[in-house]
């Protein structure tokens, strides 16, 4: 809708619209006309209606009781719609994202006198049994603490006094931030760290650092919310956000009823005591929905800022794109490629690149990181597809997942050949350091066995596989133990659902072991059928089901594999 007379306001400050007060957002001012896309349904709104402005951009409450909450895309509590107003919302429905009467217990680290600058922690306030709530003083406020006591209080009472060169500044728990301009950091630094998921495919082939930014494209049916749910659940990360961006409704049912019921693996404390979920049904508005992935990464930045590992998982960022093409049309703006606005690419980015490893503000110099992984619904699983194209161009991370392999019940149905990722060294001299000097040649071998195996599965498709050598023939073995024991897990399963780095190089290499040992065994004449029969290679399937710390298991398969097909060798001399 269009309003006159709004003197004063600016591109991308919220409005009150109507009688009703609906929330809106200009986004367009040309001379005195102000285009506003509101975030709720505007029946019933019409010419000569009051337009009311704030003055301020759309921005999020930043403060304890975030953990554990349920939000629409801007930041509306629906936990707490739901107990006033049922399932639906009204419009205009405005309760405020943050209870301000429930008390926290605010413990202070500093004390009267220090000197204090903006990210400084204050004190803490235990927000659940997982996540301690780091008050920090709010960017831009420098001088001297005047007063700071324990105190029992609400997010809007006073819990510390700065002497600052304008004046003394209270400090609350509450702060506010503007969701479309990035919070500062003192600097970006290199990521160091993977971020482990427990996802053999992920973890080993194509991994993922804290900090780093991963795409997901597949077509419909082939598993990226179930891995979106995988890494939520799995990833070494301390705080996880989740924004559900258009999806559908029966989906978004799923996680909101499936998340409160997950256990956090390292602790057994509900999931949610480390989660915050922004939810964005694709029957919501669009203008709300363009929004949501915004609110989303500045409540993650928030957490990043007290330096906490923290990752975003967006799906999907197909539905979000798709928001801004419904906008842009109404804006009659010149549409650029399937009608997507010309500046899809560099909106994208300004989303991916909020991501990063940190040094926070503040004096103490902390490090936080936040992770971003969008998933990315191209029709038909076109990936030439605009938004696909323009987000391969600002994530590092490529999982390209296949509904071939989806169907096959293979999950993670990420395809090996297509996928990338450009933190493999990153990842690989962390491992040669923590976990074993051989982690990067078993990852090499690996991708080069499946590469190969494709290439002869032309090959076999043609001329059919007894053409093939009996070296080509044991690759073709080898790459399907990889496949089927080491890439496929069960997501089902107490065990095979999670494996650590230690036990995925273990098992990896024990498979790999298997394959010199028989090369060896082919070049001494041995045939083929008596290798693959060995006892020892249907005990590497068994390895996936291994617990965490038992190396005894995957030392006693590798010596099993070095004993009978030693034995097969010593008995070929004999026969010669």
């Amino acid at each position: 809708m269009v309003a006159r007379g709004l003197a004063g306001t600016n591109i991308y400050d919220i409005v009150r619209v109507g009688r009703q007060r609906l929330l809106g957002e200009v986004v367009e001012i040309r001379t005195d006309n102000y285009s506003i896309q509101v975030y709720e349904e505007t029946e019933g709104i019409g010419p000569g209606q009051p337009v009311y402005p704030t003055g301020e951009p759309l921005s999020v409450e930043l403060g304890p009781g975030l953990i554990g909450s349920i939000f629409d895309g801007i930041q509306r509590p629906l936990d707490v719609i739901n107990s006033q107003l049922g399932p639906y919302i009204a419009r205009g429905a405005e309760y405020p994202p943050l209870s301000r009467t429930k008390l926290w217990h605010f413990l202070p680290r500093l004390k009267a006198g220090d000197k204090v600058v903006g990210g400084d922690i204050l004190g803490v306030v235990k927000e659940s049994a997982l996540v301690e709530h780091k008050v920090m003083v709010p960017p831009g406020v420098e001088g001297t603490i005047k007063t700071i006591v324990e105190r029992e209080a609400t997010i809007e009472n006073t819990i510390a006094e700065v002497e600052t060169t304008v004046g003394i500044a209270g400090i609350k728990m509450l702060q506010k931030w503007p969701v479309r301009r990035p919070r500062g950091v003192t600097r970006k630094v290199q990521p160091k760290e993977p971020l482990v998921t427990g996802q053999r495919v992920i973890d080993t082939l194509f991994p993922m650092v804290k900090g780093g930014t991963s795409c997901v494209p597949g077509p419909f049916g082939s598993g990226k919310t179930v891995v979106q749910h995988q890494l939520a659940k799995w990833s070494n990360a301390d705080i996880v956000l989740f924004v559900g961006c258009g999806e559908r409704g029966n989906e978004m049912a799923d996680v909101l009823l499936s998340f409160p019921e997950l256990k956090d693996p390292r602790t057994g404390r509900p999931l949610m005591e480390r989660t915050v979920l922004v939810a964005n049904t694709s029957n919501m508005p669009v203008a709300a929905r363009e929004a949501s992935i915004f609110t989303g990464i500045t409540i993650a930045e928030y957490y990043r800022d007290m330096g906490y590992s923290v990752a975003l998982m967006a799906d999907s960022t197909s539905r979000w794109a798709e928001a801004m093409r419904e906008i842009s049309g109404r804006l009659e703006e010149m549409p650029g490629e399937e009608g997507f606005p010309t500046y899809l690419g560099s909106r994208l980015a300004s989303f991916y690149e909020r991501a990063g490893a940190v040094i926070c503000l503040g004096t103490e110099l902390q490090e936080g990181n936040l992770s971003v992984i969008g998933s990315v619904s191209p029709p038909g699983g076109d990936l030439s597809e605009p938004v696909t194209q323009a987000t391969l161009r600002v994530a590092k991370v490529f999982w390209s997942l296949d509904d071939r392999l989806a169907s096959q019940r293979h999950f993670p149905a990420i395809n090996w050949l297509t996928s990338y990722s450009l933190y493999q060294n990153i990842v690989d001299g962390f491992a040669r350091e923590k976990i074993a000097p051989g982690w990067g040649e078993n990852r090499k071998e690996t991708l080069r066995i499946l590469q190969k195996e494709a290439e002869l599965e032309e090959l076999v498709r043609l001329i059919g596989i007894e053409a093939l050598s009996p070296e080509d023939k044991l690759l073709m073995e080898v790459a399907k133990i990889i496949r089927e024991d080491f890439l496929h897990q069960n997501a089902y399963h107490e065990v095979d659902t999670y494996t650590s780095l230690e036990n995925q190089y273990y098992m990896l290499n024990a498979i790999l072991r298997f394959y010199s040992e028989a090369q060896e065994a082919l070049q001494k004449g041995i045939d083929l059928s008596k290798i693959i029969e060995i006892p020892a290679k249907d005990d590497i399937s068994r390895l996936r089901f291994v617990p965490e710390g038992d190396r005894e298991a995957f030392r006693q398969v590798e010596q099993g594999i070095q004993q009978q097909i030693g034995a097969l060798r010593e008995g070929s001399k004999v026969d010669l």
